[in-house]
C-alpha cells in the first residue's frame, strides 16, 4: 500500500490520504475508498499543517519558564479559545479538554451532583448511556415528537434532572430534536448534556444558540485524529466536584501529609501533561469551519445522501434502518443489512474484493440497532453495515459502494 499524505479535491476541507491504493483479491491495486468516516474521520490538512508547525518548538506546557514553553502555553490556550468560540460557550462556562466523547461524559457523570438523577434514553451510543450513576433511561421513541414528550413526563417526576441526549445517531445519523429537548429540560429547571461526536463534524453545535448546558465531542470524528476531545459547560459542576484524574496540574498546594488543595477553572480536571498537539489540530478544523465552509459541506452531504440513499432503495433485500422514518434529516450516515447476508461477511467482502472501508456490527449501540433490526419483517442478520460520508467522499464513491453492495448481494461468494 502506498500511503503519500494528499488533499483531496473539491472539497472546503481538504484531507489526507485520497490516494491511498489498497490491494484487492484480484491482484489489482484500486484506489481505497474510506466510508467509515463516523468511526474515525481523516486527518484535515489544516490539522496536519497545525501539527506539523507546532513540533519543532514543541516543549512543556504551564510548567515551564523556558521560552518554548511559555509559547506552548499560549498556543494551548488559544486553542482553547478557539474551539469555545466554536461551540459557542458563555461566561461562566468550562472547557476542559478530554482524550474523546467517551472521556468527556464519564468526566460529566463524575461532576453530576449525587442527588441530580440523569434521564436518558435506551437509544444512546453506549459512552451516552454506561457512565451515570443515579439513571432513569427512557424507551427508544419512535419520533421526535415522542422523544420530546417522554423528557417532558420524565423531566416533571424527577428533579433535579440532567437530561442526557445524543445530538445526531451514530447508527443512523438522524437529527435529535436538541432545540425543543433544551427548551423542555429549560422549563422544569433541568440541565441537558448532548453527545455531539457525529454531530459536531457535520452541523455547527453552539451552547449559546441551541441553550444547552453540556456538550461533549472528539477531535477524531472532526478531521483532528490527534487524541483529545472536549467537555463545555457550566461551570459549577466542574468547580464543585474533586478532580476527574488527581495529579500534577490538579493541585494549587499540597502539604507534608499529601493533602491537597485542588485548582479552580479548567486546570482542576487536566491534570498531567496536556495534549498539545491534539489541541491545536482541533482548534486548527474549528478555525477552518467558517459559516462559508459549512454550507459548502451541508450541500454536499445532501447530495451524496440522496446518491446513496437511490442506490441502496434499489438493492434486493436491503434493508436500510431508521429509527424516525425516511425524510428525517440526518448527517452522513447510512447503516443497512440485508436479509440472508452475514454483515461481517458483507463488510469482510466489500474491503477485500473492492477496496471499500465500511463499519459492521451494532456500533456501540447495541439496545439500538437491535432494536432498529427487529422492526423489519425480513429475515435480517443479527448486526448491519454502516457507510458514513464526510468531507473527502466524493460521488465516485458512492458510485463504487453501491454497485459492490449490489453485486455481492446478487452473486455468490466466490468458491475457495
Amino acid at each position: 500500500m502506498r500511503s503519500v499524505l494528499v488533499h483531496a479535491v473539491a472539497t472546503p476541507l481538504p484531507v489526507l490520504g485520497s490516494d491511498i491504493t489498497v490491494p484487492v483479491t484480484d491482484g489489482r491495486h484500486v484506489p481505497y475508498v474510506n466510508l467509515d468516516v463516523a468511526a474515525s474521520a481523516p486527518c484535515a490538512a489544516v490539522a496536519a499543517d497545525a501539527v506539523h508547525r507546532l513540533l519543532p518548538g514543541y516543549a512543556s506546557v504551564h510548567r515551564g519558564a523556558g521560552l518554548l514553553s511559555r509559547r506552548c502555553t499560549d498556543a494551548y490556550e488559544q486553542a482553547r479559545h478557539t474551539v469555545a468560540e466554536f461551540l459557542g460557550c458563555r461566561t461562566g462556562d468550562r472547557l476542559v479538554f478530554t482524550r474523546n466523547t467517551t472521556d468527556a461524559l464519564n468526566l460529566l457523570a463524575h461532576v453530576v451532583p449525587d442527588e441530580t438523577t440523569v434521564v436518558t434514553f435506551a437509544s444512546e451510543h453506549h459512552a451516552g448511556l454506561l457512565p451515570w450513576r443515579r439513571t432513569v433511561r427512557l424507551p427508544i421513541p419512535g419520533s421526535p415528537q415522542e422523544a420530546v414528550a417522554a423528557a417532558d413526563q420524565a423531566l416533571r417526576r424527577h428533579r433535579p434532572a440532567l437530561l442526557a441526549v445524543t445530538g445526531a445517531s451514530n447508527v443512523t445519523g438522524e437529527l435529535w430534536p436538541i432545540a425543543d429537548l433544551a427548551r423542555v429540560a429549560r422549563r422544569h429547571g433541568a440541565r441537558i448534556a448532548v453527545d455531539a461526536a457525529q454531530l459536531a463534524a457535520h452541523r455547527p453545535v453552539r451552547l449559546d444558540e441551541l441553550g444547552l448546558d453540556y456538550v461533549a465531542i472528539s477531535g477524531h470524528k472532526l478531521y483532528a485524529p490527534f487524541g483529545t476531545g472536549v467537555l463545555a459547560g457550566a461551570g459549577d459542576w466542574l468547580d464543585a466536584a474533586p478532580p476527574y484524574l488527581r495529579g500534577g496540574g490538579a493541585t494549587a498546594h499540597v502539604d507534608e501529609t499529601g493533602q491537597a488543595d485542588w485548582a479552580t477553572g479548567t486546570a482542576r480536571h487536566e491534570a498531567g501533561t496536556p495534549n498539545l498537539a491534539g489541541a491545536i489540530a482541533l482548534a486548527a478544523v474549528c478555525d477552518a469551519l467558517t459559516p462559508t465552509a459549512w454550507s459548502a459541506l451541508t450541500e454536499r452531504e445532501h447530495s451524496l445522501l440522496d446518491q446513496l440513499d437511490g442506490g441502496l432503495a434499489a438493492i434486493p433485500g436491503l434493508r436500510q434502518l431508521s429509527l424516525f422514518g425516511p425524510g428525517h434529516p440526518r448527517v452522513g450516515i447510512a447503516s443497512f443489512a440485508i436479509a440472508g447476508l452475514d454483515s461481517r461477511l458483507l463488510a469482510g467482502r466489500l474491503a477485500d474484493e473492492h477496496g471499500i472501508g465500511v463499519r459492521d456490527g451494532l456500533f456501540c449501540a447495541h439496545p439500538l440497532t437491535r432494536h432498529l433490526l427487529a422492526r423489519h419483517q425480513d429475515e435480517l442478520p443479527a448486526t448491519a453495515v454502516r457507510a458514513s460520508v464526510g468531507a473527502g467522499t466524493t460521488p465516485a464513491h458512492i458510485d463504487r459502494l453501491v454497485g459492490a453492495v449490489r453485486d455481492i448481494a446478487t452473486q455468490p461468494a466466490p468458491a475457495g
